[in-house]
């Protein structure tokens, strides 16, 4: 065996997983035929976020006035920003190689394809094969932008997330088929700098996995920030033959023709599991994902999977515990299985949103008797000094025992504020615990200790 550990893929599940791995004492490959990094570093989550600071940046000094401060003539430069995008993506995309090589992890460059006895076989950029070999491989080839029937992406005209931020030229109209993370985040980004943005969502409400208090809270956002929204709506084609682009959407009253430069599918993404030889090994998959038990096992001994190709949320921090966990329990350790209950979900627009655990009315269908608190940032110093009044937090609790079963942020900076209750809920902190302890003021974050005083009929400042 050439290796302990070879891990295929080096995004935020495969690096971090290669890292443990050898701090571990294992000795460690990583294959990747693109960008150290992955998908997220390179053309998810990073540049993302640097793309939506620029729009932030853009927005307060439209905005200056209201802080008393004069700004004159500010436009919003979207080459420059792009640039400043890629700019970020490529210094973290180095920051991996440096722990690579810091950790003595091997970068095999190629496509790599897992084959029977322990086994990958890498072809690199030239078509040269070699076939190199561990005790343990472990899958993690992340996942892509799902391609519609109705709409096939061209990467022109009909594009996905990495051509939406990669654009030559800011489009004056832009469809976003998708009201998910992605799709809201880029409607807010495209919007922010004066392209005419319509939202196309399936499912009744924005953003459907999130508590429909925070559906609602956003979509009053949006519309006030001239993002127009479709919903209970899909589209049934595009035409592209001529300049631009003609969306057909059938909606509840009938079918409309929306006519843009741009169409962005954002309607979620799909596994990469074809054409990395799991057929030949015999790796059972189920619904487009990779079947593995609570340490990423697959069905085939040595043999693992972590990531967006496994059942699991497609989250960056949830591959990164997956595959923690995964190499922990290859070494001996016996690593306790991710609670995928207490996962928290960030999204990126603006306002942001966070939440973690039980919907309300998630936890209603489960039987629960309920307290709830919420508390609005117009109530907030901090948020009102700010300049960010928009927005809630909301907390459910079990008011049989005050377990605390979720949470549900929407505001500035509440992607930031979500990690006290996923900890407080790993410990099974209960909503009365979260009261007394001291929140310092003035900040965003006391309200999320007022949202639970007022579950709890305590609250001072409402």
């Amino acid at each position: 065996m050439n290796y302990d550990v070879i891990v295929l893929g080096s995004g935020p599940g495969g690096y971090v997983t290669a890292i443990r791995a050898s701090q571990l004492g294992l000795k460690t490959a990583i294959v990747e035929r693109a960008e150290l990094g992955g998908i997220c570093l390179n053309w998810g989550c990073i540049p993302t976020k640097a793309l939506l600071k620029s729009a932030q940046v853009f927005e307060y000094m439209k905005h200056a006035a209201d802080y008393g401060i004069t700004v004159s003539d500010a436009k919003a430069d979207f080459a420059g920003m792009v640039k400043r995008s890629r700019d970020v993506a490529g210094g973290m995309s180095k920051g991996v190689q440096f722990l690579m090589k810091k950790n003595k992890i091997d970068i095999i460059e190629g496509n790599g394809v897992v084959k029977p006895g322990k086994a990958v076989e890498v072809t690199d950029a030239t078509g040269a094969k070699k076939m190199v070999s561990a005790k343990h491989i472990i899958i993690a080839t992340g996942a892509r932008s799902k391609d519609l029937p109705t709409m096939k992406q061209d990467g022109k005209k009909i594009i996905g997330y990495r051509e939406a931020m990669t654009l030559a030229t800011q489009p004056k109209k832009l469809v976003v088929v998708g009201a998910g993370a992605i799709g809201v985040e880029f409607a807010y980004f495209y919007n922010s700098i004066g392209t005419q943005v319509t939202i196309v969502e399936f499912m009744d409400r924005l953003v459907p996995v999130e508590d429909e208090e925070v559906s609602k809270e956003l979509a009053r956002n949006f519309k006030k920030q001239g993002i127009t929204i479709m919903t209970s709506s899909a589209v049934e084609s595009v035409d592209t033959a001529g300049e631009g682009c003609k969306v057909k959407v059938k909606t509840a009253k009938g079918e409309e023709i929306l006519e843009c430069d741009i169409v962005l599918s954002a309607a979620g993404v799909v596994a990469n599991i074809e054409n990395i030889g799991l057929e030949t090994v015999g790796i059972k998959t189920d619904k487009g994902k990779i079947v593995v038990d609570k340490y990423y096992k697959t069905n085939v001994d040595g043999y693992y999977a972590i990531g967006d190709v496994t059942p699991g949320p497609a989250l960056a921090h949830v591959a990164s515990a997956e595959g923690i966990t995964c190499v922990e329990a290859i070494a001996g350790h016996h690593p306790e299985g991710i609670d995928y209950g207490n996962i928290p979900g960030c999204t990126y627009c603006s306002p942001e949103i966070a939440s973690v655990g039980m919907t309300e009315a998630a936890a209603k269908a489960a039987g629960y008797e309920l307290k709830i608190g919420k508390f609005p940032f117009t109530a907030s110093g901090k948020a009102k000094a700010g300049g960010n009044p928009e927005g809630f937090i909301k907390l459910i609790f079990d008011a049989k025992y005050g377990e605390f079963l979720g949470a549900h942020m929407i505001g500035a900076n509440v992607t930031e504020m979500i990690a006290e209750v996923v900890v407080a809920r790993k410990l099974e902190t209960t909503g009365h615990e979260i009261i007394k302890a001291i929140h310092p003021h003035p900040t965003m974050s006391e309200a999320i200790m007022e949202a639970a005083a007022a579950a709890y009929g305590e609250v001072i400042h409402l």
